[in-house]
C-alpha cells in the first residue's frame, strides 16, 4: 500500500513538473524596457527613501539604464544618488540571461555640517530569468567605485501579475550595509 502511494505521488509530481515546464516562459519573454519605483531601506543609520529607475532595450543585446535614489537618514543626513549607463544582455540558456552593466554614479550628501559629492562608476554582472511561470529572479555582483569602494551581492524576485506589471523584493548585502527594497515595475513594448 505504501509503495503504491509512493509511486502515485512520484507520477503526480512528474506530471505537475511536465505541465509547468511546458508553460515555462523563456528569455524571449523577458522585457528590458521598463520603469520602476521602489521603497529603499538601508540598515545603516536608519536610512530609507525611494528609487525611480528604468531600462530601455535598444533592439538587440544592448540596453540603457538609469535611476535616481533619494535617501533620508536618522542623523539628519540626506543622500541623492544618480546612475546612468548601459549594459549588454546575453541569452545564456532558454530561461536565463547573463547581464553586464557599466554606469556613471553621482552622489550628493547633505548634512548639518555641510555637504559633499562624489562621482565614480558602478560595474555589475549577473543573471535574470524565470524560476517559475510568472516568477522572475535576479542575482548580481555589483561593485561601486566611489571615494569608498564597495561590492554588493544582490538577490531579487518579482511576481508578474500581467505582461505589463510586476512587483517584488530585493536584498543587497555588503560589508557592513544591507539594503532592502520593495517595489513595482511597469513594462513597455
Amino acid at each position: 500500500m505504501n509503495k503504491t502511494l509512493l509511486v502515485i505521488a512520484v507520477l503526480m509530481l512528474h506530471g505537475t513538473a511536465a505541465a509547468q515546464s511546458s508553460q515555462q516562459p523563456t528569455t524571449a519573454d523577458l522585457n528590458y524596457t521598463y520603469a520602476e519605483l521602489r521603497f529603499v531601506d538601508v540598515d545603516t543609520n536608519g536610512g530609507d527613501g525611494f528609487k525611480l529607475g528604468g531600462s530601455l532595450d535598444l533592439n538587440g543585446p544592448w540596453i540603457l539604464l538609469g535611476s535616481i535614489t533619494d535617501l533620508d537618514f536618522n542623523n539628519n543626513v540626506d543622500a541623492t544618488i544618480l546612475e546612468v549607463g548601459g549594459g549588454y544582455v546575453w541569452q545564456y540558456n532558454r530561461n536565463f540571461d547573463l547581464i553586464a552593466t557599466l554606469q556613471l554614479v553621482r552622489t550628493d550628501v547633505d548634512a548639518l555640517g555641510g555637504s559633499a559629492d562624489d562621482t565614480g562608476v558602478a560595474l555589475s554582472g549577473g543573471t535574470r530569468g524565470w524560476l517559475a511561470p510568472k516568477f522572475e529572479i535576479r542575482a548580481s555582483v555589483n561593485h561601486v567605485n566611489l571615494d569608498n569602494s564597495d561590492t554588493f551581492l544582490e538577490i531579487a524576485g518579482d511576481y508578474h501579475f500581467t505582461d505589463q506589471v510586476a512587483a517584488g523584493l530585493s536584498v543587497e548585502f555588503a560589508g557592513d550595509t544591507d539594503i532592502f527594497t520593495v517595489g513595482a515595475r511597469w513594462f513597455f513594448n
